[in-house]
């Protein structure tokens, strides 16, 4: 996957187009992130002992990953991502990175 955890996203399409935020979760089995902010559903809860009053509960919900796009740290713009590999000295090496595709620099991992 070219999105991991903590990667600032924007969102392409639907009800909360052009919102920003930050990868919670990844569902990579089902193409799919939660992202912080976007896409709130209503769960309904029973009284337990942690929430004694049970009631309804805004929470996030995952979207498709299609749906959204990597902010560009340095320039602050959506920008699709390219795998590839560091070369040093003519060879490549065995470090797997993230390159971006308007700038050709390094995406560095969030942690």
């Amino acid at each position: 996957m070219r999105i991991k955890k903590n990667d600032q996203v924007v969102v392409l399409s639907g009800e909360y187009k052009g919102k920003r935020g930050k990868v919670l979760k990844l569902f990579p089995d089902r193409d799919r992130v939660i992202v912080e902010g976007v896409s709130f559903i209503s769960k309904h809860t029973r009284p337990s002992q942690t929430m004694p009053q049970g009631g309804i509960v805004k929470k996030e919900a995952p979207i498709h990953l299609s749906k959204v796009m990597l902010i560009d740290p340095k320039t602050n713009e959506p920008t699709r991502v390219k795998l590839g590999y560091l070369e040093a000295d003519g060879k490549r090496s065995r470090q797997k990175v993230r390159f971006s595709k308007k700038t050709g620099e390094i995406i560095p991992n969030q942690t």
